[in-house]
């Protein structure tokens, strides 16, 4: 399969919508994204399902449940499991959470890492053992968080580049988790941005939110993108060049129709950014 081309936009692939891409796949629509653990055990109807998508369309994975930042020993039968996934249907690329989500068992949520030395040293060993055994680099997504770790000797930025140089892997660059955060612990969102490693970007997440109250989001990607957000990813592009661009949409999903017309924003704002004065024409 071949690389992702920088403008490009994806859609997560959820099989709510698979009906109505199997009518039609938007021309919009370059690439899909998927979590392999909702995937790899499926056979049957759905399970060809997807491979007849896969053999057809660029995938990335974007994993929920690795915990790279846990106590609790690392999963190494799920990497196992996911390797082949990833070869069987030729998948691009593997993402997870800069964060952790079990220990004697899942918590179903993404909590902060500590943000110290010594975490950093946990983490990067951690992800190095699992880049062996996938046998291909991944890239770790910044998170959502609501509570601030428990100890934290740097900032958050600091924290996200040293885990990403000390292992040696990717960055997956969520625009929406950078304003989430930034509502939620009062910093600057572009600072933030400006300040990630713009070589390691792999591709970047969009996704809506929900106003808990003035001074806390929750990053549900049940909404509808607000503006800022997208102000912020112009704002990305503007500083790291465009990068493939994929909208989470995991609750309240609407019809294809109507997500694509975010998918095709990102579209636009990236077609902006290549070719200044030029509109990507909609499917």
């Amino acid at each position: 399969m071949d690389p992702l081309r920088p403008a490009s936009a994806g859609l997560g692939f959820r099989r709510e919508l698979i009906p109505a891409l199997k009518a039609h796949v938007p021309a919009a629509i370059d690439f899909f994204e998927i979590a392999p653990e909702n995937w790899i055990d499926l056979g049957g109807a759905v399970g060809r399902d997807l491979r007849s998508f896969t053999e057809r369309y660029p995938f990335v994975c974007h994993g929920l449940s690795l915990s790279i930042g846990s106590p609790a020993p690392l999963d190494e039968g799920l990497l196992h499991r996911i390797r082949q996934f990833l070869d069987q249907h030729q998948i691009l690329f593997y993402t997870e959470h800069l964060s952790y989500c079990s220990d004697d068992g899942h918590l179903y949520d993404l909590l902060p890492i500590p943000f110290t030395d010594e975490a950093i040293k946990y983490v990067a060993a951690r992800v190095r053992r699992a880049q062996d055994i996938l046998e291909r680099r991944i890239a770790l997504e910044n998170a959502s968080f609501y509570v601030r770790a428990p100890i934290a000797r740097m900032s958050e930025a600091d924290f996200i580049r040293a885990v990403l140089t000390e292992a040696d892997c990717d960055l997956h660059l969520d625009v929406n988790n950078v304003y989430v955060n930034s509502i939620n612990h009062a910093y600057d969102p572009v600072e933030f941005i400006r300040s990630m490693p713009t070589e390691r970007i792999v591709y970047m997440h969009m996704a809506g939110h929900h106003n808990e109250a003035e001074s806390l989001i929750i990053d549900t990607h049940g909404a509808d993108v607000i503006d800022p957000v997208w102000s912020l990813l112009d704002q990305t592009y503007r500083i790291h060049g465009v990068a493939p661009t994929l909208l989470e949409r995991d609750f309240n999903i609407p019809p294809l129709d109507e997500l694509m017309r975010e998918v095709e924003r990102i579209g636009l704002i990236q077609t902006r950014h290549v070719n200044p004065g030029h509109v990507r024409a909609a499917s």
